[in-house]
C-alpha cells in the first residue's frame, strides 16, 4: 500500500486521494486509520459500489462513471483500478439471483435437453471473442485510447448509435427468445460485446444495441446480454485480482466486501427495473444522457478535475 508523508506524519494506510490536474490536494480527505477501519474509506467503496450496480446493466458505461467517481473520491491509484473491476462479480451475481430459476434448470438437464446445451454453447460463443481480443489488444488499448476525447467520442457516438436502433422499423426483428438464436447470432452478438473494449462505450449497449441491429428483439438481446454478463464478468474480476495480486493485502478485504455487497444488491434492483422498463420503453433516454455525459467528461477533463487516463 503506497503512502504519503505530510507535515512529517505518515497518513492513511487505506487508498490515497490522488492530486487531480490543476486541483488542489486536500489532506482532509486522509483520514488516520489507528487499528481500526477506516470508515471514511468503506463509505467510498459504499458509494463506488453502487455507482457500479447501478451502471452496469444500463446502455450507460459502468467505467466512465467509475472513473468519475473515483477521481472525485480520490480512488483513483491503481489499486481502486482493481476495485472497479472486482466489485462487477456483485453484479454479476445479481444476475444469477434474478435468472436462479433458468439458471439452475439448465445445469440440471444438460444431459437430456438439446435446448439446454444449445443455449449454453451459445453464451460460450459469445463470451470467446472478448476473451481472446481482450488478452490481444487490452494493453495497447489502455495505452492509447484511453483518454477524454475517445472516452467523450464512444459515449456520444454510442448514443447517436442507439437512436438509429430504436428508430429502425419492428419488421426487422427476427428473434424474439435467446432460445431462438443461433450459434452464429451468439458470435455477431460476442463480436459486439467487444466494442465496449474502447473506455466510454459500455458493455451492456454494446451488447444489447448490437444484438437488436443483427435482429434480437430489445427484450431477448437485454436478457442475452444478463447471461453473457456471467462469464465475462466473473473472468474479467478473477483475471484483474490474479495479476493485480501484488497490489493486495488482508486489509484491503473489508473494502473489496463492502464495494462487492453494495454493487450486488443496487444491480439486483437495477436488473429487475429495466426488465420491467423494456417492455414498454425504448433505450432512447439513455441515448440522450450518453451524448450529455459525453460533454461532461470533455468538460471535466478541459477543466482538469478528471483525470480520464490510465
Amino acid at each position: 500500500m503506497r503512502s504519503r508523508r505530510n507535515t512529517g506524519q505518515r497518513a492513511s494506510a487505506g487508498w490515497m486521494p490522488k492530486p487531480l490536474q490543476g486541483a488542489p490536494y486536500h489532506p482532509r480527505l486522509v483520514v488516520e486509520r489507528r487499528g481500526g477501519v477506516d470508515i471514511v474509506l468503506l463509505a467510498k467503496a459504499a458509494v463506488m459500489g453502487v455507482v457500479e450496480g447501478l451502471t452496469e446493466f444500463l446502455p450507460i458505461s459502468s467505467t466512465g462513471h467509475l472513473i468519475l467517481a473515483g477521481s472525485l473520491l480520490g480512488m483513483a491509484d491503481e489499486k481502486a483500478k482493481v476495485f472497479d473491476i472486482a466489485i462487477q462479480s456483485g453484479a454479476m451475481l445479481a444476475v444469477i439471483l434474478v435468472y436462479w430459476q433458468r439458471l439452475r434448470d439448465t445445469v440440471a438437464s444438460l444431459g437430456s435437453s438439446a435446448q439446454a446445451r444449445a443455449f449454453v454453447n451459445n453464451v460460450a460463443i459469445a463470451f470467446a471473442p472478448a476473451v481472446v481480443l481482450g488478452l490481444l489488444f487490452g494493453k495497447v488499448i489502455k495505452s492509447h485510447l484511453f483518454n477524454a476525447p475517445v472516452v467523450a467520442a464512444a459515449f456520444i457516438v454510442g448514443g447517436l448509435i442507439i437512436l438509429w436502433a430504436e428508430r429502425r422499423p419492428a419488421s426487422l426483428v427476427r428473434i424474439e427468445s435467446v432460445d431462438a438464436m443461433t450459434p452464429w447470432d451468439a458470435l455477431k452478438v460476442g463480436l459486439a460485446q467487444c466494442v465496449a473494449m474502447i473506455p466510454g462505450t459500455s458493455r451492456s449497449g454494446a451488447t444489447i444495441i448490437g444484438g437488436m441491429l443483427f435482429g434480437l428483439s430489445r427484450g431477448a438481446a437485454t436478457e442475452f446480454c444478463f447471461y453473457l454478463a456471467i462469464p465475462t464478468l466473473m473472468g474479467a474480476g478473477a483475471y484483474s485480482l490474479y495479476k493485480e495480486r501484488a497490489l493486495l493485502s488482508a486489509s484491503d478485504w473489508p473494502v473489496f466486501a463492502v464495494g462487492g455487497v453494495v454493487s450486488f444488491v443496487c444491480a439486483y434492483a437495477c436488473v429487475r427495473w429495466l426488465l420491467r422498463y423494456i417492455a414498454t420503453h425504448t433505450f432512447v433516454p439513455f441515448a440522450w444522457y450518453r451524448i450529455a455525459f459525453g460533454i461532461v467528461v470533455l468538460a471535466t477533463a478541459w477543466g482538469g478535475w478528471v483525470q480520464w487516463a490510465e
